[in-house]
């Protein structure tokens, strides 16, 4: 007796797509969930750089020096206000990291988180006035806000005469802000510095 087996071919032939099938769906779900993480990734990457850039501060007006005593010979006390540039976020100043860079040294100032009219101590930074005040008693910087920061250079570290010297404030997240200016010749009581 002659034994037929064309249905046993045809069976094992539809087991193995089946499994073909299979296998291309689940290495085409592999794929495109590696594509969509990834793109994912990217748009986390692009976001958190605009962040960055985007988060900055600027110096508003001009920079004052200051010495109170009687016959100043150098500056121990540097003031300026600062505000978030055009259509930013808002910025915990208090997360900041800001140094004292001269020719003869670079100090990291820590912050007096006094707020208000008090002077910091030497080697100490702080944020004396707030202007166009958003949200009373916090340091963050807020849009169309302004801070005033005072800057104590640290014990012995009073900046002479002609001598050029670099604040850098460095925010949690975005961009450096650095205020170079050099003392003037004369120096007096207080001092534009430019």
């Amino acid at each position: 007796m002659k034994k037929i087996e064309n249905a046993f071919t045809g069976l094992e032939a539809a087991i193995v797509l089946i499994a073909f099938v299979v296998v291309a769906a689940v290495f085409s779900y592999v794929m495109l969930g590696a594509g969509f993480f990834t793109a994912q990734e990217a748009q986390s990457v692009v976001h958190t750089g605009m962040g960055q850039a985007a988060s900055s501060i600027e110096v508003v007006g001009d920079v004052y020096g200051f010495n109170d005593t009687v016959d100043p010979v150098a500056i121990n006390k540097i003031s300026y206000t600062i505000s978030l540039t055009s259509g930013n976020q808002p910025m915990d100043i208090a997360r900041a990291r800001v140094t004292l860079a001269t020719p003869d040294s670079r100090d990291i100032l820590s912050l007096n988180s006094t707020t208000g009219t008090a002077t910091p101590s030497a080697g100490e930074w702080a944020v004396t006035k707030i202007f166009d005040e958003v949200n009373e008693g916090d340091l963050v910087l807020d849009p169309n806000e302004k801070f005033q920061i005072t800057v104590m250079t640290p014990t012995g570290g009073d900046i002479g005469p002609d001598t050029r010297f670099t604040i850098s404030m460095q925010p949690e997240v975005g961009a450096m802000t650095t205020v170079v200016k050099t003392t003037p010749a004369d120096i007096k009581g207080v001092n534009i510095l430019r």
